[in-house]
């Protein structure tokens, strides 16, 4: 069974409370959006293989660990998912990039995919899926449903806000993901909105509404 993080440093926390607001700006959303997804993507990427080199220092040469290649692909859901992407490259700068895009039904909550870009060796890739909000689960099930049929196996998912009922159906859907969490809140309301949440991401992140 994949494991569940779910941070408590200050600095996560403290970020997390500003996006909470309803009076934090546009811009200072989007900006606390990518700092989080740094703070995140130190634990995040705890897993990555290294090898051992040789350098040359100033003083002599020895021996010393440096990532084993840089074979990481970072999948956002669209369109909120965007928001960690600058985070996330500026701790692994040449990590490659894909896309899924869904919407959830407003009747259903269903997701239904319309966009689906991955790089071509996404198999061989530890693939980091980002989306701000792990609501019903249902996104972010289909999303790694695609990654796997594409080839995807070694999977690992982040957001910023998840209610248990998400939790309970990614966990179940593919029991094999780790799951990094910034914070873990109470339930999902009638409209499948998490509460306390921070309302709608896509939207906070871009002005939509």
């Amino acid at each position: 069974m994949g494991k569940v993080y779910v941070f408590d440093h200050p600095l996560i926390q403290h970020k997390v409370s500003l996006m909470r607001m309803k009076e934090t700006s546009v811009k200072d959303f989007r900006e606390l959006a990518k700092e989080v997804a740094m703070l995140m993507g130190f634990e995040a990427t705890r897993q990555l293989p290294l090898e051992e080199v040789e350098i040359e220092t100033p003083i002599c040469k020895t021996k010393t660990y440096m990532l084993k290649g840089e074979d990481v692909a970072i999948v956002p859901i669209l369109r909120a998912g965007l928001g960690f992407v600058d985070g996330m490259l500026a701790l692994i700068p040449n990590a490659k990039v894909g896309h899924v895009g869904l919407y959830r039904d407003p009747e259903t909550h269903k997701p239904v995919e319309y966009y689906c870009k991955l790089p071509v060796d996404v198999d061989k890739r530890q693939i980091i899926v980002v989306d701000p909000m792990l609501a019903t689960g249902g996104s972010a099930v289909a999303a790694i449903d695609f990654l796997k049929q594409r080839g995807g196996t070694n999977i690992t998912f982040m957001c910023l806000i998840a209610a248990p009922e998400g939790i309970e159906v990614l966990q179940k859907a593919h029991p094999d993901v780790d799951i990094f969490i910034a914070a873990k809140d109470d339930c999902l309301n009638e409209d499948a909105f998490i509460v306390p949440g921070l309302g709608d991401a896509g939207d906070r992140l871009y002005g939509t509404r």
